[in-house]
């Protein structure tokens, strides 16, 4: 929607200076009565109305010149700042060990995982999301996209064991790192959780980290427990990310949370404000009523 306004609206109030003026203090030039040829002499109160209505009329449209009116309008900024983050999650044998969640001894690593991961692509709207699953190899669960119904229901009916019991931990980066190499957003991240040791993968780590460190993608790394935490935190610190154990499901939410809060502030939405300048048609106004006074002065001259 279009906003009318002047950009220095001050201006307009030299206008009530020139009718105060008028007003006011007007020069009071002596006049002579001369009864004899008063009946000879034209009538110019027309003339005069006339004048006095060209007079402020140019000097209103030259003022509002100077006002600098504009139309205003604000336009979403359709190149969204986010971020594209990618999930990888560990679905090995392990992850159906139970004792993860205090107020629910019976539910598995898993499911927790489970519940605490879509809390946060719930919370990530904004951004775009991907899913990797790791086990004897890796797989991509979903791609990145910026609907999050598709990882939200991927993860939902990933089971454990669903591509074998082993940790193909670095493989995961690896497959990862596929999803964000042609990424044109500003922070590419990996969140890599897992509760074990790296026992199937086929990719050096070093390849791996040189892969990470070219496409500029930072990896924040939860180890469920202590198992593994060295690794973990290693890939971290090499990607200028931070490492993180999660021994409960509060201790993981509050994981969540904390990357959440770390990388919040790249993705604000933008408008972009579109000014249209109007200044030229009170400024060609003001010109034309200053050429029709000019002509009709010429004119009652001739008179």
């Amino acid at each position: 929607m279009q906003v009318f306004s002047c950009q220095y609206p001050y201006a307009l109030v030299v206008l009530f200076v020139f009718i105060a003026f008028e007003l006011f203090f007007r020069t009071k030039v002596a006049s002579f009565y001369i009864p004899s040829i008063i009946t000879l002499l034209p009538s110019n109160k027309s003339n005069s109305v006339l004048n006095t209505v060209l007079k402020y009329s140019i000097l209103t449209s030259f003022l509002l010149t100077l006002a600098s009116p504009i139309f205003t309008q604000e336009i979403a900024d359709k190149n969204r700042h986010t971020l594209d983050i990618v999930l990888s999650l560990d679905t090995s044998g392990s992850m159906s060990l139970n004792g993860f969640n205090e107020l629910d001894y019976n539910q598995s690593r898993w499911s927790v995982v489970q519940d605490v991961a879509s809390d946060f692509i719930r919370k990530r709207s904004d951004d775009r999301i991907g899913l990797v699953v790791f086990g004897d190899s890796s797989a991509v669960a979903s791609p990145l996209s910026y609907d999050n119904s598709a990882p939200l229901s991927s993860i939902q009916n990933i089971r454990i064991g669903i591509i074998g019991r082993s940790t193909a931990l670095i493989d995961s980066l690896a497959t990862a790192t596929t999803l964000l190499e042609n990424s044109l957003s500003s922070s590419r991240l990996i969140i890599l959780l897992s509760d074990g040791d790296d026992t199937a993968s086929k990719t050096p780590l070093e390849i791996v980290l040189k892969l990470l460190y070219k496409h500029h993608i930072k990896v924040y790394t939860i180890a469920i427990g202590e198992s593994n935490n060295n690794l973990l935190e290693l890939i971290s610190n090499k990607t200028n990310a931070k490492s993180f154990i999660a021994n409960n499901k509060k201790d993981l939410h509050e994981v969540y949370k904390e990357i959440s809060s770390l990388e919040a502030s790249t993705h604000n939405r933008s408008t972009i404000t579109v000014i249209e300048y109007l200044y030229f048609y009170p400024l060609a106004l003001s010109l034309f009523l200053a050429l029709a006074l000019a002509y009709k002065s010429k004119e009652d001259e001739k008179i």
